[in-house]
Formats: structure tokens, sequence, C-alpha cells
């Protein structure tokens, strides 16, 4: 990872919610009701969550968005701003509540999330267009889909009309996203489930994650980037295939995890480090966040990353 004396600048293009966590023994089956668990209300959405994950890693970071005008998207808005995100692009709107995540964890980390994307599907490309300054300052321009497709595809044109690094989370996987913006996108980076949802090709480990991410290479992605739980990430590139393991943790709850992957990808690479470099930095935050409760309060800092790098 860079010295901090490098300038590292994010843009995230994407969701924000409010999260209810109810941490319980297993998770329910179909038509089950499953009580005594505990529950967890923060700040979640995955545009949100790379935002502060990126930030806590020492990034400046920019957030465009959309809440609702009520209390939690006032409380969203607060928060990232006392994080030390810009949140100038976070726009307010009337016509839908803030997005609202409901969340079950079991007692081995594994959940189920169900979501009301609400405000966050106003996300217009006006809106998005009106923040181009924004696109001028980035080095790294990061979206998800849990906002508009037509959204997302002009954030990732505009990113790379000006030369800037473009990241695509496709999480959740939606249908119909336009072939146009595959090539748009320098590094996907979705986990095994997405990748064998996007490419046909069933993941199972490294090898078949490395036929997956072929596939989505032929699509125009300059880099795949297939993340694979406790066994680690591999990267697809022009050049090759890298493959970086995990960090063995005991895992609490795996709500962030992907987020935290992917906010401390783009530090990375906004920071210029190698590629290889920036899938182990990644990989230690995820590791993080796996042993916390949470969406947001789980995202580690610079320093905590540090020393399990260091240790390792």
């Amino acid at each position: 990872m860079p010295t901090d004396s490098t300038p590292r600048r994010v843009l995230v293009v994407g969701s924000a919610n409010v999260d209810f966590t109810v941490a319980a023994s297993r998770l329910p089956g179909v038509g089950e009701t499953v009580s005594g668990g505990t529950l967890l209300v923060n700040h979640g959405g995955k545009g949100a969550n790379q935002a502060v994950a990126a930030r806590r890693l020492g990034t400046e970071v920019r957030f465009i968005a959309c809440v609702g005008d009520d209390g939690s998207g006032r409380d969203i808005r607060a928060a990232l701003r006392a994080e030390g995100i810009g949140v100038e692009g976070v726009m307010v709107t009337a016509e839908a509540a803030t997005g609202t995540a409901l969340i079950v964890v079991d007692g081995q980390g594994r959940n189920q999330i169900v979501v009301a994307p609400g405000a966050n599907w106003r996300l217009s490309v006006e809106h998005v267009r009106s923040r181009a300054d924004d696109f001028a300052w980035a080095q790294v321009v990061m979206c998800q889909l849990e906002t508009p497709l037509e959204t997302l595809e002009w954030a990732l044109a505009e990113a790379r009309r000006r030369g800037r690094v473009t990241m695509l989370n496709p999480a959740p996987v939606r249908e119909g996203i336009p072939d146009a913006a595959w090539r748009l996108v320098d590094y996907l980076t979705p986990n095994e489930g997405e990748a064998e949802r996007l490419s046909g090709v069933a993941v199972r480990d490294t090898g078949s994650a490395a036929a997956a991410g072929r596939a989505l290479r032929g699509r125009g992605v300059g880099t795949a980037i297939v993340t694979l739980g406790a066994q680690g990430s591999l990267a697809c590139t022009a050049g090759g295939d890298i493959a970086v393991p995990a960090f063995a943790v005991t895992a609490v709850d795996t709500t962030a995890a992907g987020d935290a992957f992917n906010g401390a990808l783009g530090a990375a690479l906004a920071g210029r480090d190698t590629l290889r470099d920036a899938l182990r930095f990644a990989s230690a935050a995820a590791a993080i966040a796996c042993t916390r409760r949470g969406a947001q309060p789980s995202l580690p800092t610079r320093a905590e990353v540090d020393r399990l790098l260091e240790a390792k």
C-alpha cells in the first residue's frame, strides 16, 4: 500500500441504506420463524459502505447517492460527513423513503439480506451529470448495481472519458446491463455466486473462478477479480491470473466483507499500488470486517489493516 503522502482520491457512485440486522442462532427456512435473536440498527448500502471503507483507510472520498427526505436520510448524511466523506453529491428526494435492508446473520457469520431500494432508485443521470467536477477530481470511480442502470452506465462512461480508473462491484446481480457498460469497466469484482450468474460458469475453486473470470473478460472487462471467501481472490488480467489467499479469521458477520474488500481495493488502486499488493491489502480489510458485527461498524482503519499485514 502506498505511503500516507501519496494522494488518493476515490469517487463512489452508489447506494445508501439503513440496516436492521438480527443475529440469530441459525438462518430461517421458508415459512419459519427463528426467535431469540438480537437487533442491531446501523447504516449500510454497498455504495456507502465502500465509501466509508476507503475513507477509513486514509483515502479522500466523495459520494454521489440519493436518500429520502426522512430521519434515516438525514442521519446517513450526517454520519458520512462525520467520517470525512464529501456528501455534497448526496441528493435528497421526497418521492421515496431512504433505502432499507433487513439482514439475518447466523452463528457462523453467514447472512440473508433483503433490500427495499427506495430512494436509491431515484439517483438520476441528471443529478450525476451535475457532479461532473467530482469525476474530474477523482482518480478511481467505484460503482455497484443498487442504482438505476442508466445512471451506472453514464457514470462509467464519464469516468472513462476523463481517463479515470473504473471499478464495478456487480452486486446484487441484475438483468439488463447494457453490453457497452462492460467495456467501460477496468476492474470487475464479483463474488463466486455473482461470477457464476454473470458468466454461466459454475464457480467452485480457483480453477473454475479463472474460467469465469476469462468469460467476463470476454465481455470487454479489463480485469475480473473473483472473491472466494476463505479461498481468497483470483484476478484474471490480460497478462495472466493472480491468486491471493485470504487471511484466516473467525467470522462473526460477513455482511460488509465484500464492501471492505472493494473499498480497500479502490484505495490501493488510487495509490497506484501493484495489483497483487492491492489484492492483499483488500483481503486484509475484508478479513477484519468479518470479525465484527454490522456493516459500517465492522470496517477497519488503515492502522488495523497495516497491523494484520505486518503480522503475516
